[in-house]
């Protein structure tokens, strides 16, 4: 398995451009801002002359969207006890990878709804010990929901891939928007950090720490409105339970993490997320961050620093700013604005009206280009052209595998420990239809009959049944890397 201190983290519908600066957690520092009278670049815009839209967006979605309505009555209807399928989603454009990932675009052929659907080779998973993880995002994505996150819609398999369908954002990831040069105002990294508190205080409430906060994983909507997404390094802990794993990517890790790898003691908790949101909007406001740190510095190195260097604030900072930013790049966790309830009471957020913002009735300072599609358009060139395992080629593949594997005598296996691994993958995968749950919670759609008086908090608990939980493959716990 990868360390979790050396990953990039895989985000649903991000990727960085090919002639945009190096701006990952390992590059150099970026070079300082414009001087006074040097012109810069627009909150809502790239620092150059708007370019021509490397991907006609608006258009394509208007055409295929005309084009789709058009087939409206023979959309095909889904027997509502099946389980969803490969064969559900027609596959629009490839739109990012991952180390052992990748994401494109669906729709799904009887709603019409778009997502982003990110698939994960079996094999590849197995080789690199990826399965745990994976079965504990998915575990964490099937129990939770949250305006402020990528919220999961459909979790399914067959013979070569896990699959993913999430919410659909085409706004871009922030390191995108990043290596764009786009300068951020202070308004609109305050709306970040407040949309970011409302999705960490939710995790709070149902035990999970993220671990991987960081531009990569913010991805913007349409309107400018920030999610968080990949869990796939994040840990669930219990009342009183501490994690101690060196998990997450160095530039963006509290001190406490490396301070609990170095020398043991009581661990970490939920502080360090926002110990991430902290050194995400100084990086936002600045172009770098407040240490500079890489993924190749030694952990005792990087205990050193944290109690001997100090953040450098710019002097045109507003002071509300400057002070908030203190609070969240706290060293000792202890004195961290690590709540919701902290975020309210800081002064510098008085005026936030929380429950408008908690309804996306605030307008981000940033809107996304509405006609280009923000990722790197090679993607879908490299799916169409360089993969040797193209998803549009699937159905057949599939086909041609199964009739192979039928005329094989089954004592032949080339590899049994393989066979062993993936049986057990589709064995213990859990299969997911939040649209399906969503149905059978809605009282509307399916009226249920009154209960007896005495059964009637029984069944209150029997409207929604649990969850199933991964099986052998995905323990209770985030194993230690």
């Amino acid at each position: 398995m990868r360390s979790g201190a050396e990953r990039r983290g895989s985000s649903a519908a991000a990727a960085p451009p090919s002639r945009a600066r190096p701006s990952g957690p390992d590059a150099p520092p970026a070079p300082p801002p414009p001087a006074a009278g040097q012109p810069r670049a627009r909150d809502a815009g790239d620092a150059r002359a708007q370019p021509r839209p490397l991907f006609p967006w608006s258009k394509w979605r208007k055409r295929m969207g005309s084009s789709m309505s058009a087939a409206t009555a023979r959309r095909p209807v889904f027997d509502d006890k099946e389980d969803v399928n490969f064969d559900h989603f027609q596959i629009l454009r490839a739109i990012g990878k991952g180390s052992f990932g990748k994401v494109c675009i669906v729709q799904k052929r009887d709603t019409e709804k778009m997502y982003a659907m990110k698939y994960m080779n079996k094999q590849q998973c197995i080789e690199r010990d990826e399965v745990r993880n994976v079965f504990r995002e998915l575990e964490i994505l099937q129990e939770i929901e949250h305006v402020f996150l990528v919220n999961l819609w459909y979790s399914f398999q067959d013979e070569e891939d896990m699959f993913m369908v999430v919410d659909l954002l085409l706004g871009g990831d922030l390191r995108y928007h990043l290596q764009q040069n786009v300068q951020f105002s202070e308004d609109t990294v305050r709306l970040y950090i407040c949309e970011m508190a409302l999705a960490l205080d939710y995790l709070r409430s149902q035990h999970i720490i993220h671990r991987d906060v960081k531009p990569d994983n913010i991805l913007l909507d349409e309107q400018g409105h920030a999610h968080l997404t990949d869990f796939n390094i994040a840990t669930i802990i219990k009342d009183g339970e501490r994690a101690t794993a060196l998990a997450g990517t160095k530039p963006y890790m509290a001190p406490e993490i490396f301070q609990s790898f170095v020398s043991g003691g009581s661990g970490y908790s939920f502080e360090v997320d926002w110990w991430s949101v902290g050194v995400l909007a100084y990086e936002l406001l600045r172009g770098w961050r407040p240490y500079d740190i890489h993924s190749s510095n030694a952990v005792e190195s990087l205990v050193q620093l944290f109690s001997t260097a100090s953040v450098q604030y710019v002097p045109t900072w507003s002071k509300e700013m400057v002070g908030l930013l203190r609070k969240l790049l706290t060293v000792d966790p202890k004195h961290r604005v690590s709540s919701l309830q902290d975020m309210q009471a800081a002064p510098s957020l008085a005026g936030v009206l929380w429950q408008d913002l908690s309804e996306k009735k605030v307008a981000p300072g940033f809107v996304p280009n509405k006609g280009r599609l923000h990722c790197d358009p090679t993607f879908e060139l490299e799916e169409m052209i360089l993969e040797s395992r193209p998803l549009h080629k699937k159905k057949k593949r599939l086909a041609k595998n199964r009739s192979r594997d039928s005329s094989r005598d089954s004592s032949q296996s080339e590899n049994d420990y393989l066979q062993d691994c993936l049986d057990a993958i589709q064995q213990d995968f859990v299969i997911f239809n939040r649209e399906k749950l969503k149905k059978s919670q809605d009282p509307v759609s399916e009226p249920l009959p009154a209960p007896e008086a005495g059964d009637a908090a029984e069944d209150r608990e029997g409207a929604r049944p649990a969850l199933p939980m991964c099986g052998s493959i995905c323990p209770s716990r985030l194993t230690e890397s």
